[in-house]
């Protein structure tokens, strides 16, 4: 499948920036093309919204049917200058395969369009086969549930196999059964009517300082969310997750991770792996506020503003963290502190006792070994699987091409190529055992 690569790389080239409304419609061609190339029975654009989202269906020899979900939509590239290569010119380095996109999302489907390749050459699809590659994901999919709602017949599956799975930073390949769910919004003050000489001080209020004692109240030393019932729809785990939890942070590499990460404090818990997985985050994204230009101005600014995200477990609601954020806010003594909220999405985890994620652990033990594989109860970052799981009805498992030092949304985003060629070993391998059994 590796000598598939080179027919995939044009996807690379095309540069799909969702947050600049650039390439949507040359990438959607694209993929409607390649669709057809590789046999598709049936290609659809579902277009009532902002970006297109692509489906094709392949027939296969059995009567199960395995849904994908990718998209097509890449983060802008800034900042240039950090880049060693072109972001749009895939260019293999060390072994690795250098481009934006690469690792997030674009080179995920190309393994399984690399696997569709290959079936087609040899045999035929061992079960049916369809494929929802939508292009707002890096601008939140704020289409994604109308979307679904609106062609849910089309996306009728026994299984999903979603983007985003890949290797750790111990090198072990990760079976996901799940995804953090994310609340986005905005705090803003306003303490003036003008920005005032900082010689007032003495007696003058000042926006920024409003804002940052505003946000500090919200969270401990530990950064645990000190919000009024914020964690009152976390539910305990079961005997399993426990056991898998345990299990991962036991072989969680802390050393590698700081380095990889280049963190100048080190972690801020003994339990990184139980914090990430099973507890949800008040994280403040960035900061505005005043004067800060080149020089000296001495001001008293009049407006502050900044931007945050929580990270929720499957459970929880955006809508209403964020309107308790704003509670404690006011019961903090902070009533001018005024929250937006922008988007959200909840989280979702399929059982891990499930027989297809139990199906994905078996197989990806055949493959990369059984020392070499973990269950992960759910990612970190966000993504609407529950919206698909309110139609399909079905388990929903990540399992892909990524590798910890891919860099994601960063300059010189990369998948390896062996990864790419294990990954999909292990999802033909998968699709061949599912059709089986």
């Amino acid at each position: 499948m590796m000598n598939d690569l080179d027919n995939q790389l044009p996807y690379l080239r095309l540069k799909s920036i969702s947050a600049q409304n650039t390439g949507i419609d040359e990438t959607v061609n694209y993929l409607v093309q390649k669709f057809k190339s590789l046999g598709a029975d049936e290609i659809k654009l579902f277009s009532e919204y902002q970006n297109p989202v692509v489906f094709a269906s392949f027939q296969g020899k059995s009567d199960k049917t395995v849904l994908f979900y990718n998209h097509y939509d890449v983060q802008p590239p800034e900042p240039l200058n950090e880049w060693h290569t072109d972001p749009f010119e895939p260019t293999i380095v060390d072994g690795q395969l250098v481009a934006r996109g690469a690792s997030d999302d674009k080179g995920e489907l190309m393994s399984r369009l690399s696997v569709l390749s290959y079936f087609k050459q040899n045999g035929g699809f061992p079960c049916n086969l369809k494929f929802f590659v939508e292009g707002e994901e890096e601008i939140g999919s704020p289409d994604i549930t109308p979307y679904i709602k609106n062609h849910a017949a089309d996306l009728a599956c026994d299984a999903m196999i979603w983007e985003g799975g890949g290797k750790n930073a111990a090198e072990k390949f990760q079976v996901i059964a799940g995804t953090k769910g994310i609340a986005s919004f905005d705090v803003s003050v306003e303490s003036a009517s003008t920005d005032i000489h900082s010689s007032l001080a003495g007696y003058v209020d000042n926006a920024a300082w409003r804002l940052v004692k505003g946000l500090s109240s919200l969270t401990d030393s530990e950064h645990h969310v000190l919000v009024d019932h914020f964690y009152d729809d976390v539910k305990p785990l079961d005997d399993y997750e426990s056991q898998v939890v345990d299990g991962l942070e036991t072989g969680f590499n802390k050393t590698a991770t700081v380095k990889n990460l280049g963190l100048v404090n080190g972690l801020t818990t003994d339990r990184p792996v139980h914090e990430v997985m099973t507890q949800p985050t008040l994280t403040i994204n960035g900061l505005t506020s005043g004067y800060e230009g080149q020089g000296i101005k001495t001001i008293i600014p009049r407006t502050a503003h900044a931007k945050l995200d929580c990270r929720l477990v499957p459970g929880q609601d955006p809508a209403k963290s964020a309107e308790l954020i704003q509670k404690q806010l006011v019961k903090n003594g902070f009533p001018d502190l005024k929250l937006h909220f922008n988007l959200g999405e909840p989280g979702f985890k399929t059982p891990l006792q499930d027989t297809f994620v139990q199906q994905n652990l078996s197989t990806a033990k055949q493959v990369y070994g059984a020392d070499n594989v973990v269950l992960v109860p759910n990612q970190p970052g966000g993504g609407p699987m529950l919206a698909f799981y309110n139609e399909v009805k079905a388990p929903i498992v990540a399992v892909g091409i990524r590798n910890a030092n891919g860099n994601p949304h960063a300059p010189n985003e990369n998948f390896r190529l062996q990864d790419y060629q294990q990954a999909s070993v292990f999802l033909a391998t998968l699709l061949r055992q599912y059709a089986k059994d």
